[in-house]
């Protein structure tokens, strides 16, 4: 029972950064949720492995953007869910949709990889070497994808709106 109860742990701890995180790839809500409970699964399945990782976070992202790249590839037949209509009227949170909005139109029109190693640092908040070792990549390639993306950003309109109009 030790193991079932460090899994629902690590779960119980981070389900939000790993869903948002998903959000942050390109999913929509549900479609992040979907995704991380898939890899989720993967995880559990081999929890011994990972449990046992030098490094736990990184290995569940790798898991994630592995499954966030097996959905994109398997697209056409997946199952496509939507939002709840909610019940209740909610306070108005018009502002930070449209904060949340323009940030994920910069982020998309960055490449796969350069979102990827975007997102691992500025939202999971891994480091340098985490991120080279979720990516399977070099910490040097981190560094450059990471400076690419950020100059990119640095000039992407939507960011730009985001800041009042003020460049970096």
């Amino acid at each position: 029972m030790e193991r079932d109860e460090a899994f629902t742990r690590y779960v119980d701890e981070r389900w939000p950064v790993l869903v948002r995180s998903a959000v942050l790839l390109g999913c929509t809500r549900t479609e992040a949720e979907d995704l991380v409970q898939t890899a989720l699964v993967r995880c559990y399945v081999a929890w011994e492995k990972v449990s046992s990782a030098s490094n736990r976070d990184a290995y569940v992202y790798r898991v994630l953007v592995n499954c966030h790249h097996d959905s994109h590839r398997r697209r056409w037949w997946r199952e496509r869910p939507t939002d709840e209509v909610p019940d209740a009227i909610t306070e108005d949170r018009t502002g930070q949709v449209d904060d949340a909005d323009a940030v994920q139109r910069a982020l998309r029109r960055l490449s796969a990889p350069h979102r990827q190693v975007v997102v691992l640092r500025y939202y999971a908040h891994l480091g340098e070497q985490q991120i080279a070792e979720a990516l399977r990549i070099a910490p040097g390639t981190v560094k450059s994808r990471l400076s690419r993306a950020l100059a990119q950003l640095s000039t992407d309109l939507d960011v730009t709106a985001l800041r009042g109009g003020r460049a970096s």
